[in-house]
């Protein structure tokens, strides 16, 4: 029996490079030999976009051809919306008997994305909503529900898997043994720079390529890319390692890499050239993405239809999932 990965992402945007090379480039090698759960998590995404439902509905298809785009295989992956899987939101409430309000404040991935709602909105970042706090309650019940095994993530999101092992636990303990406890797969990439030089590359930063950008776009973004601040003049010469052209170079594989890093260093490169090389090797990668977007935007019946035929397989499990939770909790009144 092949283990099950679960793993999700967020509808609120577009796929950019981060989200390909940080944690998409590996769901590609693990759809082949796991029994691989790949949530939208359109729920998830409301607990800070409540008051602009449109915005996440919108993206839920958006993002969606982006996966398939990128080589998600719906025979493979069972790609599924969060929202219509009904069984999580139950498992939410019964696991949130079993979690306090100070072990949620005390979880550092919930604790950083507070900090990071004060920074952005000063006092009314201290509004934070239950659904906000409360989400690696859900979480836990979005891995439990399809009995994932291992769960793809990157470092900080450590302490949400350790969180839903502790729910596992204590079920298992109050209940008798129902739930799988989940391990963490940790990604064998790094964070992805932003064209800016930030260590994390996003919307809000505005320092992302898209796959769905245009080569237009892409040229006037690479045009602004952090450089050397040190280069001067055009045949100054500069350090490679500190330059976000030569990071992306490097990202992409760029066949050419040694000879940009030695003409780099020797000031024999100037970083418009540098940039405009880049440029052309970074359509050269998106290609075939662009391609295959275009298929799935001029068949929007076919993405549908993967949704609701992944959807499906999804809520079969979840069912059976329920219905074990229940059973051990001495709810399931079927038999009553």
């Amino acid at each position: 029996m092949k283990k099950t990965i679960l793993t999700g992402i967020r509808p609120t945007g577009n796929l950019h490079l981060g989200h390909y090379f940080g944690a998409c480039q590996n769901w590609l090698k693990l759809q082949n030999d796991y029994e691989f759960f790949l949530e939208i998590a359109d729920v998830q995404a409301l607990t800070d976009n409540f008051d602009n439902p449109e915005k996440v509905r919108k993206n839920v298809k958006e993002l969606s051809i982006d996966l398939l785009s990128i080589g998600i295989d719906p025979k493979k992956t069972r790609m599924f919306i969060q929202s219509k899987i009904p069984e999580i939101a139950e498992l939410t409430v019964f696991y949130s008997n079993l979690v306090t309000i100070a072990r949620l404040y005390r979880n550092p991935t919930v604790k950083t994305e507070i900090a990071q709602k004060k920074a952005l909105f000063g006092n009314e970042g201290e509004s934070v909503t239950y659904g906000f706090v409360g989400y690696p309650v859900s979480q836990a019940a979005d891995i439990t529900a399809f009995h994932g095994e291992l769960i793809p993530v990157g470092e900080d999101q450590l302490p949400l898997i350790e969180q839903c092992r502790e729910i596992v636990r204590k079920f298992n303990h109050i209940y008798g043994e129902t739930l799988k406890e989940p391990e963490a797969l940790l990604s064998p990439t790094p964070r992805i720079k932003g064209l800016d030089g930030n260590e994390k590359m996003g919307k809000s930063l505005g320092n992302a390529i898209y796959l769905a950008d245009d080569e237009e776009t892409i040229s006037k973004k690479i045009m602004n890319a952090k450089t050397d601040p040190e280069k001067i003049k055009k045949d100054d010469p500069a350090n490679p390692e500190i330059c976000m052209v030569y990071y992306y170079h490097k990202l992409i594989k760029n066949e050419n890499l040694e000879t940009v890093c030695k003409e780099c260093k020797a000031g024999s490169r100037g970083c418009v050239a540098c940039k405009k090389e880049l440029i052309e090797k970074m359509n050269e990668f998106l290609s075939p993405i662009r391609e295959k977007r275009t298929y799935y935007l001029e068949h929007p019946e076919e993405v549908k239809q993967i949704l609701e035929d992944g959807t499906k397989e999804a809520k079969k499990k979840a069912e059976n999932t329920l219905s074990s939770v229940k059973t051990s909790m001495n709810i399931n009144y079927e038999e009553l």
